[in-house]
Formats: structure tokens, C-alpha cells, sequence
């Protein structure tokens, strides 16, 4: 179960603009970059989403939007476990948390991440484990499969959250500028 303050209504939710840059690039420095921009991202896919949204799927077997918020909560898990090289536990339930509640631990989650790559040496990357425990299996992967899996799920993920709400008939901000991580003016 995850700790109180991650659910708080106390604390501000990052990414609503991309931070500066760092000054060098580095491994961890290029990898929490990505993740800042996966973050800034899923903040304005899913700001201002109504419970409406949250229900609409375009066909009946699609994902709705709000399952679909769901997926990225669980893939922010498997994000903010690797550079700790923490197991990612399945099956897990948050079905008792609400939407305001995983949009919030999901920035937290992609934060915290960003801020662990951007803190670790280069020979940090290669002990950075992916790691799945369903029951007594555990699979265990290098961190180069979190580039190509969980982060490109990620992205594409926020990307279909996008073009759901466009459909259900409230697209995102109009001023949102992904190439300078801010909103115009």
C-alpha cells in the first residue's frame, strides 16, 4: 500500500512545466529527461479530466480513459522501482484510490524517478534492475528493457489518453508547448 503522503492533498503536483535542464549529459541526466517529458505530458492528458471522461471508451471493447490512467499508475510503478532496483508485485489492486489520487502518485512516481536517474553515476545504469514477482516467480531484466517497455508504453499510453479525450469532446490545453515543456503565452 503506498504511504500517505503520496496520496496528500499537501503537496503540489510537479510537471507542469518541464525543469530546466541539466548541465551535462549523462546517462542518468538523458534517462530523467525522458521522464520529465513523459511527465509534463501526462500532466496536461489528464488535467481537468471529469468522470465522464473518465468512462469513455470509443468502441466496447477499448480501454476507457480512466483505465487506461490506471495502466500508466502501474507502468510509473515499474518506472520508479528500476533505478531502485525494486520488484514490481503483481497482481496489485488500487481500485480504492481515486483518479485524483493516482493522477498525483503517478507525477510523484515519474518525479521521483527522474530525480534517481539524474542523481546516479554512469555505472549506476548497468545495475538498475526490472524486476516482476508474480507469487514465488521473479523475472529479472536490465534496465535497457525499461527504455523500449515501460517508458514507450508509458508515452504511447499518454498519447492515446490524448486522443480519447479529444474524442470525448475536451481536448487538452490548447497552449501546451511539449518542444519548450511550458505553455505559451
Amino acid at each position: 500500500m503506498m504511504s500517505s503522503p503520496l496520496l496528500s492533498q499537501d503537496y503540489a503536483l510537479p510537471f507542469q512545466e518541464i525543469p530546466n535542464e541539466p548541465e551535462d549529459y549523462t546517462a542518468g541526466n538523458v534517462m530523467g529527461r525522458l521522464i520529465d517529458g513523459l511527465g509534463f505530458r501526462y500532466y496536461w492528458a489528464t488535467d481537468s479530466l471529469s468522470a465522464t471522461d473518465l468512462e469513455y471508451r470509443p468502441t466496447p471493447e477499448s480501454r476507457s480513459i480512466g483505465e487506461t490512467v490506471d495502466h500508466l499508475y502501474g507502468l510509473s510503478l515499474t518506472i520508479v522501482n528500476a533505478p531502485q532496483s525494486l520488484a514490481n508485485e503483481r497482481p496489485m489492486d488500487w481500485s480504492q484510490l481515486s483518479f485524483e489520487q493516482i493522477r498525483r502518485a503517478t507525477l510523484l512516481n515519474f518525479q521521483k524517478a527522474s530525480h534517481l536517474l539524474k542523481a546516479g553515476a554512469a555505472s549506476d545504469m548497468e545495475n538498475y534492475r526490472v524486476i516482476f514477482q508474480r507469487g514465488d516467480n521473479v523475472s529479472e531484466f536490465p534496465f535497457w528493457n525499461m527504455i523500449n517497455g515501460p517508458i514507450a508504453d508509458a508515452l504511447y499510453h499518454t498519447g492515446q489518453v490524448v486522443t480519447l479525450r479529444r474524442s470525448a469532446g475536451n481536448p487538452i490545453n490548447p497552449n501546451i508547448s511539449v518542444f519548450t515543456g511550458k505553455l505559451r503565452d
